[in-house]
């Protein structure tokens, strides 16, 4: 209704601003904050759109089908980047990477969560994921380099991302019903809401950390590709899963939201993997890609209708504070 045509405006005008970005500069000219500033607006698409064709309860494999709609947008891009675009794939290339690409699809496991919790919740935990990275990255490579400024934005992206997390768990039982009354969903806590986020985001640091590293012998485009390939396998053992074992049905209505949001996560995925690639720059580009969770928050409460209390709008105000400064 309503919902899904502001959803779709919001979602044409964020598309055209990445566009005339790209446009402007190219990829050789724009830097790491750049791409990381694109991913954290597009991975929030992704985000709400995911929500979107994953709530309904009556669906059993809602985050399957998700995974169905993903891998084929990604399958495309890649199609398009090896035959249009040069890109060079390998078997090489391919095993090199699948064995960290293979951790991307588990953690997209974490779909299912979106289910179970209000995504201005779920998007936080699991996007606690960026201080994890930045501080193995400091833990294992030093802060030389850096600035008091630039460790001081760190920690209030962080501690922002984290906090939002902490403030859903500790919320009263009351209030969050209070809250949740005029919400288009309601939710109960449970721990099962809570862990699915939460194996989500230790995956998700996993793989992010282990891309960074496989990015200093791998060209970008082809790791890129050979990421949408692996998620192209993942998409395929799904369809066979839901369409062909369980004779369930792709409705185009009900999968539209989910297409959308499949061209958001491919097009973030494009610019994350840029971004991440400055290996000097990774403890700063980590945490604000990982604060695409506070645009989350913000499309939730817009279009979902979720009310927050003032603890999340605390932490939330922390992320963008740190996002500026760096």
């Amino acid at each position: 209704g309503c919902c899904h045509l502001q959803a779709q405006s919001k979602c044409g005008t964020i598309l055209r601003i990445i566009f005339i970005l790209f446009q402007g500069w190219g990829k050789q000219k724009m830097n790491w904050f750049w791409f990381a500033i694109i991913a954290l607006l597009c991975w929030s698409g992704s985000d709400f759109f995911s929500k979107l064709g994953c709530v309904d309860g009556r669906d059993r494999y809602s985050h399957l089908k998700m995974v169905i709609a993903v891998g084929a947008v990604m399958g495309l891009h890649a199609a398009y980047e090896v035959f249009v675009g040069g890109t060079e794939i390998s078997w090489d290339v391919i095993l090199t990477y699948l064995r960290l690409a293979a951790l991307h699809p588990l953690h997209d496991h974490g779909l299912h969560r979106l289910r179970y919790i209000e995504l201005s919740i779920s998007s936080p935990i699991c996007n606690s994921s960026g201080a994890l990275v930045a501080v193995a990255t400091i833990v294992m490579s030093g802060i030389a380099g850096m600035n008091g400024w630039q460790l001081a934005a760190i920690v209030l992206v962080c501690g922002g991302v984290i906090g939002l997390g902490v403030a859903e768990v500790t919320e009263d039982e009351e209030l969050r019903r209070a809250r949740q009354e005029k919400g288009k969903w309601q939710y109960a806590k449970n721990w099962k809401a809570l862990l699915l986020p939460a194996a989500y985001c230790v995956l998700d640091a996993a793989g992010t950390f282990a891309d960074n590293r496989v990015l200093e012998t791998l060209n970008e485009d082809s790791a890129n590709v050979a990421y949408e390939l692996t998620f192209l396998l993942a998409a395929i053992v799904s369809f066979v899963y839901v369409v062909l074992i369980k004779k369930d049905r792709l409705i185009p209505k009900m999968e539209a939201p989910k297409y959308t949001g499949a061209v958001f996560e491919t097009a973030g995925q494009f610019a994350y993997i840029y971004a991440i690639a400055d290996t000097e720059h990774l403890a700063m580009s980590a945490p604000i890609i990982s604060a695409y969770c506070a645009a989350s928050v913000l499309w939730s409460r817009l279009f979902l209708k979720e009310k927050l209390s003032w603890k999340h709008y605390a932490m939330i105000a922390l992320v963008v504070i740190g996002i500026v400064i760096m």
